[in-house]
This record gives structure tokens, sequence and C-alpha cells, in this order.
């Protein structure tokens, strides 16, 4: 067993189509247990003579402080999408952290 299969210790894969999701439940070195999401999405090559798939991964690390929060905001979009019931926005709070934008 290497370390890298030493730190996994579950895993459960929701197949969707062309992708897989993957939720692993894995130990950091300090025995801390973390969760990885990871999105396997299946691409076809474009311009090979014969069909050549590769795969493009994108992961999400989730760590224990943050389990709740996570939880809580995906529930919540989860029941919004199903409902269709978009919430009127909440007044921005005065917050102390530094706000900033990520573009992708």
């Amino acid at each position: 067993m290497n370390g890298q299969e030493k730190d996994f210790l579950f895993s459960e894969s929701v197949k969707a189509g062309k992708r897989i999701y993957y939720f692993d439940v894995k130990e950091s070195k300090n025995g801390d247990r973390y969760i990885s999401i990871t999105e396997s999405k299946r691409i076809m090559e474009e311009g090979a003579e014969y069909p050549r798939f590769t795969y493009e991964k994108h992961k999400l690390f989730l760590y224990k402080e943050d389990y709740d929060k996570f939880t809580a905001a995906l529930d919540k979009v989860i029941d919004i999408a199903r409902s269709g019931n978009i919430p009127e926005p909440e007044p921005e709070a005065d917050m102390d952290d530094e706000k900033f934008d990520i573009e992708f």
C-alpha cells in the first residue's frame, strides 16, 4: 500500500451521464478526516483519427470545520432549485472580512 492509499478511508460514486462524482473520505497525516469531492468528465478528443477519450477532473476539498456550513448552503440551494421559490435577497451584513471576487 503506498502513501496515497493509506489516507483513503471510504468512497461513494454517483454516475451522471458523461460525468462521475466521487465523494471520498480521507485522513491527513495528523489524523484529521476530510472529504474530497471529484468531478470526472469524459471528453472525446477532436481531430483524432480514431475516437479517443480523456477525462477532465475537478477537485474540491472540504474540511471538518466547514461541514455544517457547506451542508446548510447545499441543502438551501437544492430546496430552492426543487421548489423554484427564490427568496428575496438579504441586505448585506457589515462584514469584517475582506470581500473578494473570483472569476472563472
